[in-house]
């Protein structure tokens, strides 16, 4: 079988994203990466009878927000492209550092990852991709330019052309809603890793450092708890973050990994949510018996 076709082009795609997948009843399947991957098998590829591959994420009910989250558009289905695509770089999961590798001798740096910050009304604001370097670059969407992305997020003179919102808004803002507690981690990566054990997480683009008080304006009256990362950006990081929730959040606590430096680590050594090390409560929840 061709190994170009559209079909095959996704599954390697998933595979050196790192995305599990799995054949059941003559389809691809794999996790909503269009929904943060919080359901798995729930996107399906099969092969179609158009020379094209057919992508359906059950939650969604479609494909559009999938296609985003894994930077194609409905003309990469096809096993050739669109006459539209013509312009448009031949590989579209490009990344800044993608060369860096090769100026050595080595295979390049390769996309894994690529996280969406959506705004209230779950439309996109800007990305982050991280390659299998840990470089990481963000990105705005950009209708005219041929990849549908430019890399940065300031103009010419630095002047920045996007919102800051913290991660996975629309989900965050239904976890306050419901009065969940929000934790607030150091990357995405270490988000994802809260989530899958059912917690309801967010954290800031840029990493450490780059927490500002309009990511902190969204959690008002919320009740919050910070996963610190186990070195010495880690604790400023929090309490950083500690700083601007004061006076806006209901009750903050600050965590740290019973075992290794974060979240991921923490969760990768066998231990659950309620086994993080509290380090700190800086504003505790009202009444609680467990601070003096």
């Amino acid at each position: 079988m061709n190994d170009t076709i559209a079909f095959n082009r996704l599954a390697d795609l998933l595979r050196d994203m790192g995305e599990p997948t799995r054949y059941q009843g003559g389809a691809l399947r794999t996790r909503g990466l269009c929904h943060d991957g919080d359901a798995p098998d729930t996107v399906s590829a099969r092969r179609g009878n158009k020379n094209n591959v057919v992508i359906h994420c059950h939650k969604c009910d479609g494909n559009t927000d999938f296609l985003s989250a894994i930077g194609w558009t409905e003309a990469d289905t096809f096993d050739e492209p669109l006459e539209r695509q013509r312009d448009r770089p031949t590989d579209d999961t490009w990344i800044p550092c993608r060369d860096r590798g090769k100026d050595k001798g080595g295979p390049g740096h390769k996309r894994v990852a690529q996280y969406l910050y959506r705004d209230e009304n779950g439309s996109v604001v800007h990305g982050v991709t991280r390659c299998d370097h840990k470089c990481f670059a963000q990105w705005r969407p950009e209708p005219t330019a041929k990849s549908g992305r430019r890399w940065s997020l300031n103009d010419e003179h630095g002047n920045r052309l996007v919102r800051l919102v913290p991660y996975r808004l629309p989900e965050l803002l239904k976890a306050k809603e419901a009065d969940r507690v929000i934790w607030i981690a150091e990357g995405e990566k270490d988000v994802h890793a809260l989530v899958d054990h059912g917690l309801h997480a967010t954290c800031n683009a840029g990493g450490s450092g780059k927490w500002t008080a309009e990511h902190a304006d969204f959690l008002e009256a919320a009740d919050v708890t910070v996963v610190a990362d186990r070195d010495e950006p880690g604790r400023q990081h929090a309490l950083h973050v500690v700083e601007t929730l004061k006076g806006i959040a209901r009750s903050i606590y600050v965590v740290q990994a019973r075992q290794g430096k974060d979240a991921a680590d923490h969760f990768a050594a066998g231990h659950t949510d309620s086994e993080f090390n509290q380090v700190w409560a800086p504003v505790p929840y009202p009444g609680d018996p467990g601070v003096a």
